[in-house]
């Protein structure tokens, strides 16, 4: 093992301890990779990293063009409507209104991509009609928390962009051909969570203090505000699978931005001024990780690592899937984070995965969901947290029940490929 190399490792295990810490992700990274290109002799390999991820059109148009959509469905309201639309219909199912209401979420989390942005529109209606109907508060949250895994179906979701351009392929055909029945799996897998924790029991009566809370929905749905979020990924599903027409993200998400606009008749300067806010969000939370995970793997390939990491799976495959699976969900599960792992495996390993033996796509989702999973899987998480205050419960209860359920589906997922 050279100097360089055994630099590279210490430096990744300070970034591991610094983001369990919960240090500024972008600024860890950076800082580590800069420092292992440095160290190496090689600092404009970091630089130049630096400056092509900042211009990554195709990344960028996606990115941002999705973020700012999401802005202007969140200042419309429009995404409450839908919540509302999809969950007054499932009120009294019994037990069964826990995997109704996960599948309401899945649904919401395809239109409202963003983990903590669908925990803060769903949970406070739907987290007091699980407790109302008999569930107990960590189940109720965990229910939520559990079902955003379906934003990955997002073709305006970061993951999904970069994982198709490294594949050279279409964000929809990539889509098409990583959709797997295994996001509906966290559905069963809760349910016998819930029976083994004995998180279920039927309502004797309903106080007006639980209908009160409850009561978070709008009192009239308007279904064409409703329809307003999932106009974008209606647009993009039609035109990939029944037209040869192709359409990228960022004109589908500003086809649904000016439908929202006219339907809830908003002030469209406000509108405008939200959906660019949104977008600059996007560029600086989201392809700032990209960006700066590109940097830490540019340090990385410095160092020798990345060869070195290669020469290791191309001599025995089954590793590829073994990092891919249990790396970003151990880095999810460590952080609270699932993206700076995936983004970081994405842009250091995946690219080689013909040499392992496996296609650029699929090795790309398993580090992409087995991140989300390992995400769910921690009380670091944003909306975990979230949806825990919501329930008014330690982040630990709920994480005793989603945790079995993420680590099966990881175990899938790895099985599967």
């Amino acid at each position: 093992m050279s100097i360089n190399v055994a630099f590279a490792l210490i430096v990744v295990l300070i970034t591991i301890y610094a983001l369990i810490k919960r240090y500024e992700t972008r600024c860890v990274l950076l800082a580590s990779g800069f420092a292992m290109a440095i160290f190496s002799l090689k600092p404009m390999i970091a630089f130049q990293q630096f400056d092509a991820s900042m211009t990554r059109s195709s990344l960028i148009i996606a990115i941002c063009s999705a973020m700012g959509f999401a802005a202007t469905i969140s200042l419309t309201k429009c995404d409450v409507h839908l919540v509302a639309l999809l969950t007054k219909p499932l009120r009294r199912l019994g037990v069964l209104l826990l995997p109704a209401c996960m599948f309401v979420t899945g649904l919401c989390a395809v239109a409202i991509p963003s983990t903590a942005g669908l925990c803060a529109a769903v949970g406070p209606s739907m987290i007091p009609i699980l407790i109302r109907s008999g569930f107990k508060p960590a189940i109720a949250a965990a229910a939520v928390v559990c079902s955003t895994t379906p934003a990955l179906l997002n073709p305006g979701v970061a993951h999904n962009v970069f994982v198709s351009k490294i594949a050279n392929m279409e964000v929809m055909e990539f889509i098409g051909r990583v959709t797997s029945p295994i996001l509906l799996f966290s559905l069963v897998g809760l349910t016998i969570v819930c029976f083994i924790y004995r998180d279920y029991k039927k309502p004797q009566h309903q106080t007006s203090e639980s209908n009160e809370l409850a009561d978070n929905l709008p009192k009239k749905i308007n279904p064409l505000y409703a329809l307003a979020p999932l106009v974008p990924v209606v647009i993009l599903l039609y035109v990939s699978l029944y037209t040869t027409m192709k359409m990228s993200v960022a004109t589908a998400m500003l086809i649904g931005t000016f439908y929202a606009l006219c339907v809830t008749r908003s002030n469209p300067a406000e509108v405008t001024k939200k959906f660019f806010d949104g977008m600059g969000k996007g560029y600086g939370n989201i392809l700032g990780i990209i960006i700066a995970a590109g940097v830490f793997a540019a340090g990385l390939k410095a160092a020798g690592v990345i060869d070195l990491l290669v020469q290791t799976l191309t001599n025995a495959n089954h590793l590829a899937r073994i990092g891919g699976a249990f790396g970003p969900y151990l880095m999810g599960v460590l952080t609270g984070s699932g993206d700076a792992a995936a983004f970081a495996f994405n842009e250091a390993v995946t690219p080689n995965a013909p040499s392992f033996g496996l296609q650029i796509a699929d090795l790309g989702w398993l580090a992409v969901i087995s991140g989300s999973f390992g995400r769910l899987s921690s009380p670091l998480c944003g909306g975990l947290i979230l949806v825990a205050g919501i329930a008014s419960v330690n982040p630990m209860e709920i994480v005793k029940r989603s945790a079995p359920v993420m680590l099966l589906m990881v175990l899938a997922a790895y099985w599967l490929l």
